[in-house]
């Protein structure tokens, strides 16, 4: 079974690389951030729960988080692995991952980190926000807040895998074919 964590900063290209991945090694791609907006759309009763921390400006538990995952894993049982997108966001959160995944049978294979420079990072962002009408997304201070907090809450993540000898870091510039090839090739060794 092949569990990837498909990280790096915001505007890294995780998404689009994401569905590439999906083709190519038959996974099935899990974002947590797709995962919360559906329970929102649906108003379901985690979401409810979830928007009772909110009303309290509070975030919502990582159990929470935990049971919208093993949901999502439960619904393909078969599969031959995932990839994680936005999840997780701090050590914290590994920690907890590591341990669910041990109790799922499995383990995080590897995580590929995209390494992308703050000022490309601004420049996709703050393009995508013109193309999409996002008006946070052309703020370059607002993105340049986001990659500061990356770096201090999420990038740890990395350090994390990389002591248990799971973090691979590609360079995140170049065609998107480019960026691909280099996390194919990773994976294709972790793989064998």
């Amino acid at each position: 079974m092949l569990n990837l964590i498909l990280f790096g900063p915001p505007g890294s290209g995780k998404g689009t690389q994401a569905v590439k991945l999906v083709e190519k090694y038959n996974l099935i791609h899990i974002s947590t951030g797709d995962l919360f907006r559906r329970e929102k759309k649906n108003n379901s009763a985690i979401w409810a729960e979830v928007q009772s921390y909110i009303d309290k400006g509070e975030l919502a538990p990582d159990s929470i988080t935990f049971r919208l995952l093993k949901a999502e894993m439960d619904k393909t049982p078969d599969s031959v692995g995932y990839i994680l997108d936005g999840f997780p966001r701090n050590v914290d959160q590994a920690t907890s991952l590591d341990e669910f995944m041990k109790n799922q049978g499995t383990s995080v294979s590897v995580l590929v980190e995209l390494i992308v420079p703050d000022h490309e990072v601004v420049n996709r962002i703050t393009g995508r926000g013109k193309i999409e009408g996002r008006k946070d997304d052309q703020d370059p201070q607002i993105v340049q807040n986001r990659i500061d907090v990356y770096k201090s809450q999420t990038a740890p993540v990395a350090d994390h895998y990389d002591q248990l000898g799971k973090t691979k870091r590609i360079d995140g510039l170049g065609t998107v074919e480019e960026i691909f090839d280099r996390i194919c090739k990773v994976l294709d060794i972790v793989t064998v």
